[in-house]
């Protein structure tokens, strides 16, 4: 099953990847292309050119684990040109898994900063 934990960092591959890669071949890409310990238990994202296969590997305290989805309609990513490795969290990846692509994060609501009062 897939349950990862809410605080999880998520980090997405920014090229197009072979999806016949498959433990190994994902675990290299993390460790050289990426950069990051495949071990940390955080999620690495990989798409394949055309967009619609996506593969998640991670480390499960037992060992790896991939997690694959093919859209049947649709694309994970519009447009490879504008594509960047970036880091995301949970819901971040929720949301492209859906299908929407953030192009810039908003909050909603800002807390108004409060003056100091002099004494």
């Amino acid at each position: 099953m897939f349950f990862p934990e809410g605080a999880v960092r998520v980090h997405v591959y920014g090229r197009p990847v072979d999806m016949r890669k498959s433990f190994d071949g994902l675990y290299a890409l993390t460790r050289h292309a990426l950069g990051c310990d495949p071990l940390s238990g955080e999620l690495f994202v990989f798409i394949n050119r055309r967009g619609t296969q996506m593969k998640v590997l991670y480390w499960d305290r037992s060992g790896f684990c991939v997690w694959a989805k093919r859209l049947e309609q649709g694309r994970f990513v519009s447009d490879w040109s504008r594509g960047v490795t970036r880091q995301m969290d949970w819901t971040g990846l929720k949301l492209l898994l859906e299908g929407i692509e953030p192009a810039r994060f908003k909050r909603r609501f800002k807390l108004p900063e409060v003056a100091a009062k002099p004494a």
